[in-house]
This record gives structure tokens, sequence and C-alpha cells, in this order.
């Protein structure tokens, strides 16, 4: 028997790009969304026309809530559960030594980590991250009790250990030999990643290859692991990694890396020609399953080789702040046709609930200096929290909003859950123009949403609970 979710409706209907988003965007004050059995949706519409053949689906009526497909979040650190806000005297590099590679190291532990992985799989409900793209641990206990806690807990996400063959003594016990690295990697993916394609098309969690960054590992390591991307590629497996965060002359990651290659760009490293000069030296990670975080200092060609793979970025605009890393160009990087995705950077970033990353997206670019500040329009926000994730992940086709046909994914946003949130909606001055009308107070729903007001987290059609309520 279907079920019919009733409330005020918003998605990004079918497959535009952020420039378009706005025209895309479904608006259903009195919407109803219809989800069959399986979790799939049927029907999306305003609640008076429902078709008659839903006429005897259950109702689950949300009253004055906003449902809106699940978040995507496409950059987080499993290991750094507990690291939000940590102190490390200075900026990214200084901050992994004294803060990030000591915590990371905890997860050795299994009772630590099993407690980790619960912690974190509670924060994705909470927040409605229905699908999250994470660095994990560099620990396989660790790994392995966060896909299987994933799975109980009924959450779509795609990790992979973090790869360290190389880094200084504060990451000492995070590093393997290469060796090691490639059959971590190969035991994860055959343990945890669906390999077929019926399975596939029904998992809900998959594996991704994880260096770090360029710096935590050598051209040998990039090597090999060009050679299992490649053997596992068609199968769905993932890429992921830091790209061009932080630009300190001399001693910040971009120049750290281009020294310690020889290399022209950062992206080269990734793209295979990661031996002196930009010689080619093994095969390219990049391509549509592939997400490159930050993306903040990226040359033109950089950006226009990331197009031309389909590589998208994971925009992280809390975290890029809170390290001091500078500003993705918003403009430029759209303009060179890049598909770009929100990602919280947990714990750089001390935000969990993508609605507020989203808050922190609209306030840096509209601060760019010059001509490259703008308005990001709210569909266009809804869009980069929602539908380019699941573009990012090669999922458009099962999630990212609710099209029929697609996985039903979706939260529920309860205004009267929080007074300031609910007055303030409700007392906002309406504009005249009904279509501005419209994009206000989606505005105002998607900048002034806090956590307590998400009360439910679906995946396909099941709500989630957490470790208290289940």
């Amino acid at each position: 028997m279907p079920a019919i979710h009733r409330g005020h409706v918003y998605h990004i209907g079918g497959s535009p790009l952020v420039l378009s988003a706005a025209d895309a965007l479904v608006d259903l004050p009195d919407g109803a969304l219809a989800v069959d059995d399986d979790g799939i949706i049927v029907w999306c519409g305003e609640w008076p026309d429902r078709p008659d053949h839903l006429a005897d689906a259950t109702v689950v009526d949300h009253g004055d809530a906003y449902i809106l497909p699940g978040f995507v979040d496409t950059h987080m650190h499993f290991p750094q559960v507990y690291c939000a806000d940590s102190y490390g005297g200075g900026q990214l590099l200084e901050w992994l030594d004294n803060c990030i590679f000591p915590s990371e190291s905890l997860l050795a532990d299994p009772g630590f980590a099993a407690h980790a992985a619960v912690e974190w799989c509670d924060r994705m409900i909470t927040a409605g991250t229905t699908t999250g793209l994470i660095f994990g641990s560099q620990f396989p206990v660790a790994q392995d009790l966060l896909f299987q806690t994933a799975h109980d807990r009924g959450l779509r996400i795609v990790a992979g250990r973090t790869i360290h063959t190389v880094g200084p003594d504060s990451a000492r016990a995070l590093i393997t030999s290469e060796d090691a690295a490639i059959e971590l990697v190969r035991e994860e993916i055959e343990r945890w990643h669906p390999l077929d394609d019926a399975e596939r098309r029904n998992a809900l969690q998959f594996v991704a290859i994880v260096p770090r960054f360029s710096l935590a590992v050598t051209p040998r390591t990039l090597a090999a692991l060009g050679e299992v991307y490649d053997e596992y590629r068609d199968r769905g497996v993932y890429f992921t990694s830091h790209l061009n965060e932080n630009a300190r002359p001399g001693t910040g990651e971009v120049d750290s890396v281009k020294a310690a290659y020889g290399v022209e760009t950062y992206l080269d490293t990734y793209d295979g020609r990661f031996l002196p000069g930009s010689k080619t030296g093994g095969k390219s990670l990049l391509g549509r399953r592939s997400v490159m975080a930050h993306s903040v200092h990226c040359q033109d060609r950089e950006l226009a080789r990331m197009a031309e793979t389909g590589t998208s970025i994971a925009h992280c605009p809390v975290s890029q702040q809170f390290l001091g890393s500078g500003t993705m160009p918003w403009k430029r990087t759209v303009a060179a046709g890049v598909n770009v995705a929100i990602g919280s950077d947990y714990s750089a970033g001390d935000e969990w609930f993508v609605p507020r990353l989203l808050n922190a997206c609209f306030k840096v670019h509209i601060s760019e200096a010059g001509d490259a500040g703008l308005s990001l329009h709210p569909a266009e926000l809804l869009f980069t929290g929602t539908l380019a994730g699941a573009r990012a992940l090669d999922l458009e086709d099962r999630i990212g909003n609710f099209d029929v046909g697609k996985e039903a994914d979706f939260v529920v946003l309860e205004p009267h859950r929080w007074d300031m949130y609910q007055h303030t909606l409700e007392h906002a001055v309406t504009p005249a123009d009904p279509v501005m009308a419209r994009d206000a107070h989606l505005f105002g729903v998607l900048m002034l949403a806090r956590e307590p007001a998400l009360t439910k987290t679906y995946v396909r059609g099941r709500r989630l609970a957490t470790a208290a309520a289940a």
C-alpha cells in the first residue's frame, strides 16, 4: 500500500544545471509525495490533484512542515567525529599535525571506533544527511564498524579508508607501507562494495578510493591506486581527495604539493601526471564518480580538466573559513562547467546541518570582491545541497529530487519545533510578486533552519532512527 506524505514540498525537478535551478524549482504549498512499499516515488504533486489510484493510500500528514529531498554531503571525515573546533595554532598543515592526526589515531581501539561509528550515524540522521561521501578511518576495524552501522541504520554512504603511505611523525600510527595500502584498499572494495550490477542498483553502501591528499602518498602509491581504480571503475567504485585547499605562499598545501612532485598543477597528481614536469606516470583518477574537495585555488586549466572528465567539486565554505583557506570562486568555477556540491568537511567545518552550510555558502559568495560577488538564488542553494550532490556521486538516477521513479530520500522540517523559525516565516513581509514571494519564502526556509526543526529523516521511504530512539 503506498504512503502519501503531505506537507509543503520543495525540490528541484528534472536534471538542470545550477544556473537553471530557479526554472526547475517545484513549490507545492499543499503538496503530496507518494511512496510505494519499495520506497520508490510513484507520484508528487498538489494534494487536491492526487490521482484516483492513490485514493486508498496511507496518509502521513506532516501539517505545516516542509518536505525536502534528503541532504547530500560530499565531504566528511569519519575519524574526526570528535574533532570539531580543535585549536591547532595555525592553518591547515599545523592543524593536521597538532589535532587531526593524533585524534584519528584513536580509532585503532575497536571499542572507541564502535562508539564513534554509532555517534557518526546518529549525527547524520539528526542532521538529515541521507547520503554522505566520507573519508574513512585508516584502521580496517573502524571501517568495518562504519559500514556495518550505516547498513544497520539504513544510511546511504560512500566511504573509503583514508590512505597514508608517507607523512610526519604525528601521523605515524596512520601510515602503512605502499603494498599494504593497496592490499587494504582491495580488501575494502571486495568486502563492502557491491560489485555486481544488480546488487549496485539496490545497495546503500559503496566504497571510494581515498588518499588523504597528494602529500600523504607518493608517485608509486598514486600509480598503484590508478591501477586499482582502473580495474574497478566500471563497477561503480569512487575516488575522492583534497585539491587546492590552502595556498599560503611557500609553505601552504598547494605550493608544497607542486614542489614535492615537481608538477605544473596540483590536479596533475590525480590525473596520472604526477612525475616531474607533469609527465604521465600512471592512470587518471578523475571521472564522473570522482569528487575533489575544496578546489579553492584552481587554475583555469584545472577547472577545464575537471569539467572535461565530469569530476565534481565538494564546496566547503564553513571549513574554508575555519582554516583561513580562502573562497572558492563560484562564478568562475560554475562558468567552467564543473558541478559544485556542498560539503561540510566535518570536522574542519563545525556544522553538520546542510542548511547551515548553504547559509554560509550564500554569505561567502555575496561577499566575494568586485564582479566575482553574487547573490545565489535560493533554488541554486537547494540544488547545491541535494541534486548537485546526487550528480557528484553518480546517483542522480536514484536520488536528489522527487521525480517519479526515484528512491524516496527526504527530510521533514517542522517550524513549530523552534519558535524563532516558525514566527519569522509566519510574519515576514511577503513580496507582491508571486515568484518573488515563492523565492523569498524558500530562502527563509533554508537560511533560518536549525537542527531542532528537522524531525524526520527518510531513506528509500523508511524513517531512520538514532540509536537512542531505535
